[in-house]
């Protein structure tokens, strides 16, 4: 008994120190930042000419603390990929080590890629189509910087999340998971689930922000099936994982052997 609660102990110990290097990285960048949370807002701001206002004796204060905070998260995402890649190093093999950096730095991209396709072309988008609406009825648009900053905070990490797809769908290729036959056969079911979780994570459920988030959406699987189809396991390959020795037992964790 003794000997499994010590490495679970040495785990917990190892994932709480991890943590506490990520939160205070990510502290420090939060301190950083927020002294350019004037600039930041007012790069969101672009694509609505008039001032910002706001109704609450704290809602500047926590609109700054929200843009500071996601750019926090972006300046210290190299130290939160180093941090879970030490932590789970020791378990991977050799060749597997050696994909693994690699695929960290595709997720840091495609988030940051998702970030800026969202950030100059889709917000534009949005905010001018509504507030061009109710400027045709004459309404003056008085927009609260607390529901601005937060509209616009939510799409752009939804979209960087989603632009996270295509790796996802090839590692599940190069697993042998799915392959890219599977992916395609299902593209039907892809797409219907395309339009429910647009329908649902948009910060809004009017039919235009739903088919701007579901059509990148449907491109990002088709590129997710090209990844599969041009890096996952073939069949007559062993993916990335390393030959085993039939002469070598079977552990109770599986088949790998180191």
């Amino acid at each position: 008994m003794e000997q499994a609660i010590h490495p679970l102990a040495a785990h917990i110990q190892a994932v709480k120190r991890r943590l506490l290097i990520i939160g205070a990285t990510v502290l420090g960048a939060l301190l950083l930042t927020f002294s350019f949370s004037a600039e930041m807002v007012a790069w969101l701001n672009r694509p609505f000419s008039n001032q910002l206002a706001f109704y609450g004796p704290t809602e500047a204060l926590f609109a700054s603390i929200k843009v500071s905070l996601l750019a926090a998260l972006l300046l210290s995402l190299p130290v939160i990929f180093y941090q879970c890649w030490k932590f789970i190093e020791p378990a991977l093999l050799p060749k597997e080590q050696r994909w693994a950096i690699p695929l960290f730095v595709v997720a840091g991209g495609l988030f940051a890629l998702g970030l800026v396709f969202c950030n100059v072309v889709i917000l534009p988008l949005v905010i001018d189509l509504f507030v061009s609406f109710g400027l045709d009825r004459d309404i003056t648009p008085q927009l609260s910087v607390g529901t601005y900053i937060d509209f616009n905070v939510k799409f752009l990490l939804i979209f960087g999340c989603a632009f996270e797809l295509p790796l996802a769908m090839t590692l599940a290729a190069m697993t042998g998971m799915a392959s890219a036959h599977t992916f395609a056969r299902y593209r039907k079911h892809a797409i219907l689930i395309c339009l429910i979780v647009s329908a649902v994570v948009t910060p809004d459920a009017t039919l235009f922000t739903m088919l701007l988030m579901a059509v990148p959406l449907m491109v990002l699987y088709e590129i997710g099936i090209l990844g599969a189809r041009l890096f996952g396991r073939k069949p007559d390959s062993g993916g990335i994982d390393l030959p085993l020795d039939p002469d070598l037992p079977i552990n109770t964790a599986g088949t790998r052997v180191r």
